[in-house]
Order: C-alpha cells, then structure tokens, then sequence
C-alpha cells in the first residue's frame, strides 16, 4: 500500500496494461476524497492519461 511520501511513479504497475486502470482507480480515489495533488503527481497522470485515451474515471462522492 502507497504511503503518503510514495509518489505516483513509485507505484504504479509496469506490467501490462494494467497501468490504465490502476491510474483511473488512483484518480477515482484522489477525486471520491477530494485529495490534493502535487505537480510531480499531475504530470505523472496527464502522462498515463495520453496513453490511455479509452480508459474512463468513475466515482463516487465520498459522503
């Protein structure tokens, strides 16, 4: 599990194409809780979202 120091890179899967859904699940969550992110962070997932135009976000509020 990530902690609060790891950066996005850091933990991100590089096996197959599993890296676009590990990056939406990670935006989900940032966007359900309403989490910050840091512009070492957002770099990192404009990148993963170039490439990989089909996947999709879905979320949830968090309550």
């Amino acid at each position: 599990m990530a902690t609060h120091s790891a950066t996005y890179r850091q933990c991100t899967p590089t096996s197959g194409g599993s890296h676009c859904r590990y990056a939406a699940e990670w935006v989900a969550t940032k966007l359900r809780w309403h989490l910050a992110v840091d512009t070492t962070e957002r770099a990192a997932l404009h990148g993963l979202a170039n490439a990989c135009p089909d996947q999709t976000v879905s979320y949830e509020p968090a309550p």
